[in-house]
């Protein structure tokens, strides 16, 4: 088998970015014209009572007898434009979006056809592993964020009044950088654990470091989730930073110390 040059590598990389490029391209043509159903039947799902977390939050309610207006509350949001192009622009931005995070898997794929040949056939068996976990784990998340933290946090802001007398309407640019925001960033936060793991193949990372510096990662945690959350408010990130401390117990969990050798 003949080795493959710098040129021939950088030729190999070219090709793949085009390939991904392509998808992503196509993709979000398809979006964009599917957009006006995605969008009433998606995206905005959220905002109408009948969606299926506030159907599950009515039904803990009923069993457990529970009056909160969180459980019981009739909820509905309407958006407003103030802006000349923001619909036009939401639309492409959107499209661009949703394109990029379904081209997930196959971005995933190329990149393990441009690093396979050069591992070997045991290395292969844990690389292809990570990449399957790291999709997989990637999609959770985007499914955790849409169905349980965007729609808890929108609920929360939505219901929210510093006094009776203000009004909350919401903004089409404000509900999507929220949506966008909390849905992409819990989606890259699910692969916590994959690079905890991956960290503890290196020898960087073990189960020991992870629960020594425990206290000092919930200081990181809250942090990152009050990088993460637009809206600043605690509820908000208590709804991303919890999800992401129960991550890095989980990537506790995942890893296994090296035994020590005896001397």
């Amino acid at each position: 088998m003949n080795e493959m040059t710098f040129w021939d590598h950088l030729d190999v990389f070219r090709g793949l970015l085009f390939r991904i490029i392509v998808v992503w391209l196509v993709l979000a043509i398809g979006y964009f014209i599917a957009m006006p159903w995605l969008f009433d039947k998606v995206i905005m799902a959220p905002c109408h009572d009948d969606f299926v977390f506030y159907n599950f939050l009515k039904k803990i309610g009923e069993t457990l007898d529970l009056q909160d207006e969180f459980f019981t509350q009739e909820f509905s949001v309407k958006l407003q434009n103030i802006n000349v192009a923001a619909q036009f622009m939401t639309h492409i931005t959107t499209a661009f979006w949703m394109s990029v995070v379904t081209a997930v898997p196959y971005l995933f794929y190329e990149l393990w056809k441009f690093v396979s040949p050069a591992l070997y056939p045991g290395e292969k068996k844990g690389v292809q592993k990570a990449f399957v976990i790291g999709t997989f784990m990637f999609f959770l998340g985007v499914l955790v964020g849409y169905f349980m933290v965007f729609p808890i946090t929108l609920r929360f802001l939505h219901s929210y009044q510093l006094s009776s007398v203000i009004e909350n309407h919401f903004h089409l640019n404000s509900y999507m950088d929220i949506f966008m925001m909390l849905v992409l960033c819990m989606g890259l936060a699910f692969e916590l654990p994959l690079v905890t793991w991956l960290l503890s193949l290196l020898g960087i990372v073990n189960k020991s470091f992870l629960r020594k510096y425990r206290r000092h990662a919930i200081v990181v945690i809250v942090i990152l989730a009050a990088v993460i959350t637009p809206t600043g408010d605690p509820f908000t990130l208590s709804v991303v930073a919890i999800p992401l401390y129960l991550l890095y117990e989980l990537s506790i969990f995942m890893i296994k110390d090296k035994e020590r050798v005896k001397e």
